[in-house]
Formats: structure tokens, sequence, C-alpha cells
């Protein structure tokens, strides 16, 4: 079973995983619903953040179940702050770099950091890349794994890593290691297995500086995403050309769409991305 935007509107999105239709707070849709009501009364549960967190459904949802986007199988599974373990607009990000970890002249290296349940670690995994799959979040670092075994990539060349981002890459440096790509999905805030605390407005320049320094001598990407508002794809644009600055390539940057196939229903804005590619 896959999944779809189906609409969004009034602050809500409306989506389908496999057989639940579930509505969702998505304070960027401050346009209204495309979809009649009778549409959005299809919906098997709805997230609310109003009073409390809480999940609204006539009948429960199950404690999990699968989806399939992007030809990758992930774990579905609601959680108290609305998640349900996989950010579907990052489809783009799979799709681009696939496309170039499959054309590399040798077996490419990826790290992907703040790498959640996996989308980038297995679509690279499939692609023919090794990967390094960091995050600082112990159950979704396991759960990344289930992900894995799900689309039969229990072998794959893939490293788990439970860490502090920033330690974990001064460390890295300090051994000289190397990768061809990094992709990067950077919190707003956050806070690492030992407390450590993450302010992206803070550490979002040395973060970049220390990726850079770990880039292989033919490297072939960098690619960020950011969900933080303020975040502009200008904004994240000029800081990549900054951490780039010296090296051949070019950068794009945009907002991450979420698209539909819904006829009249719009794309949703999720976020921005900037990525350098070497050219």
């Amino acid at each position: 079973m896959s999944y779809q935007l189906i609409d969004s509107g009034n602050g809500q999105k409306l989506e389908q995983f496999g057989p639940f239709i579930i509505a969702r707070p998505a304070a960027q849709a401050v346009w209204l619903p495309q979809q009649k009501e009778d549409v959005w009364k299809k919906a098997h549960a709805n997230f609310t953040r109003d009073g409390s967190n809480r999940w609204i459904s006539a009948l429960p949802l199950p404690p999990l179940w699968t989806v399939e986007v992007e030809n990758i199988a992930f774990k579905i599974s609601p959680t108290d702050f609305g998640h349900l373990g996989i950010f579907p607009e990052q489809q783009m990000f799979w799709r681009w770099m696939t496309d170039i970890l499959q054309n590399a002249p040798s077996k490419p290296s990826l790290l992907n950091l703040f790498a959640y349940s996996g989308g980038v670690t297995l679509a690279a995994a499939k692609a023919g890349a090794e990967v390094c799959h960091l995050d600082a979040s112990k159950p979704m670092v396991a759960w990344a794994r289930e992900n894995a075994a799900l689309n039969n990539l229990d072998n794959a060349p893939i490293r788990w890593i439970v860490d502090d981002v920033s330690k974990f890459l001064a460390r890295e440096q300090r051994r000289s290691k190397k990768y061809d790509a990094i992709v990067l999905d950077p919190p707003s805030f956050g806070r690492g297995p030992n407390g450590e605390v993450f302010k992206i407005e803070e550490q979002i320049i040395p973060l970049l500086t220390q990726c850079r320094a770990l880039l292989s001598e033919k490297p072939l990407f960098i690619a960020l995403s950011c969900h933080t508002p303020g975040f502009t794809p200008y904004i994240i644009k000029k800081l990549m050309e900054q951490a780039m600055h010296g090296l051949k390539g070019t950068v794009e940057s945009g907002e991450l769409l979420l698209e539909t196939q819904q006829k009249g229903s719009y794309p949703l804005p999720s976020g921005t991305y900037a990525w350098w590619c070497h050219g």
C-alpha cells in the first residue's frame, strides 16, 4: 500500500498512509481546502494540538503498519508528537541523489546525518552506495534498521550510529575519514544522546564546515534540507555557497514540495533545500 497527499488547507493536511486516511496539522496550509468536506470526513484519524497533543479517531489506529514510497517500504506507527515515521516530502531528495549515485564512477560512500527512519539511507543503499546512518535517537536508529529489514537490506553496507552529530563529525575528521556524498536534515532544536543541545541558528555554519572537511577528493554532492521558519531558499543557498566556496560545482535551492496526485489539490510546501553538486 502506498502514500499520497490528498488535500491541504485550513492549517491541516489530509494524507493516505496505506489503508488509512489521516488529518494532521500543517501550519503552512493557510489556504482553503480544494476537496469537498465529504473527502475530509473520510479521515480515519485526526491529530490535534488543541489543548494537548492527541489522536482522535472513531476506531483506534493499529500500533503499526507498512506503506511504500518511491519503492521503499516503511514501518508506520503513530507517535505522541503526531509523526508517523516518514517525511514524504523527502522523496525529491531520494530521486535526485539516486540518479547521481547510480552513475558514480566507483562505489560511492554517503553520510546521512539526522537520519531519522532512514529514507535517504535506504534509497542510497538501493542505489549501490555504502552508507553511514547517524541519528541521536537510539529508538529511531532501531526503527531505521527495521525499515532496512523490510527492504531486504539487512546485509547492505550500512553503518548504524547513535551519536551527537558534531562530536561524530569531529571524530571522523581526526580519523581522516572521507565521504563522497553527505545529506543532512537538521532540526531547529534537538538534543544529543547525552543531552548535547543543538540550535540550528548557532550551529549550521560550523556543521557545514565540518561536512566539507569530510568530503573526498572527488566528491559528488552535499544536500541540506531545513524545516526552520525563516530559513528561506535564498538563505540556505547562501549558507551552502559560503560552505563550498572554492570548490568547483553548482548550488541549487528551493522549496521542499509535498506533491499531490489529487486533481485540484495544491502541493504543500514542507521546508527548504539547498544542494551543492560537483561539476
